[in-house]
């Protein structure tokens, strides 16, 4: 079974369709998925308070070498914390932290290219250069290399900036697969795989 984490927040009736996937709205319930997202939209300090009933789950989750993958702001719980929220502690499972767009427009919203940097399991069958949609006003600044793949943005100055991560079974994208059409269920069918 694969889980979804339902913290209330976000397009998660679409994350749950697009994977295949049941809800999870209890965090002593993840034991029981082979498989867990952490998909969100919102700000990184709305979901402080939810979730640290959750944090112990994740983390073993993540010990047992269980899949996961964090969506946008999933992802950005992912490492250690955020300019959005200071203060507020992420999981810790990357060293590094989120920042937010500067000199470039932000939001960035809309479609652009993937960047492959590593052959990831869950990229298989997906071109390199791939379009993915986004909604975010930050990106993560990983401090180890876990990098999986980048996008660039902006009109007259660009930014490349890190829009995928992976270590081990844990796997992070700054896009919305489930909004990402062909390219975006091949990735979570590629999850659903691991």
């Amino acid at each position: 079974m694969i889980g979804v984490i339902d913290l209330g927040i976000g397009n998660l009736e679409n994350v749950r369709r697009a994977a295949g996937a049941e809800l999870i709205s209890d965090a002593y319930l993840i034991e029981r998925a082979e498989k867990l997202i952490f998909p969100g939209v919102g700000n990184f300090g709305e979901v402080a308070e939810k979730i640290e009933t959750w944090r112990g789950p994740i983390l073993d989750f993540i010990a047992d070498g269980k899949p996961f993958l964090g969506i946008c702001l999933g992802l950005h719980y992912l490492f250690e914390g955020s300019e959005e929220q200071p203060g507020v502690p992420g999981l810790g499972v990357f060293r590094g932290r989120v920042v937010r767009f500067r000199g470039v427009r932000a939001p960035h919203i809309g479609w652009n290219r993937v960047w492959q940097l590593h052959e990831a399991p869950i990229f298989r069958g997906i071109r390199d250069g791939a379009y993915f949609y986004f909604v975010h006003s930050y990106y993560p600044e990983p401090e180890e290399d876990v990098a999986m793949a980048y996008t660039e943005h902006g009109d007259k100055d660009t930014l490349r900036f890190i829009s995928g991560v992976w270590r081990d079974s844990v796997y992070g994208v700054q896009f919305h697969p489930e909004k990402s059409g062909q390219n975006g269920m091949q990735l979570l069918r590629n999850f659903r795989r691991l």
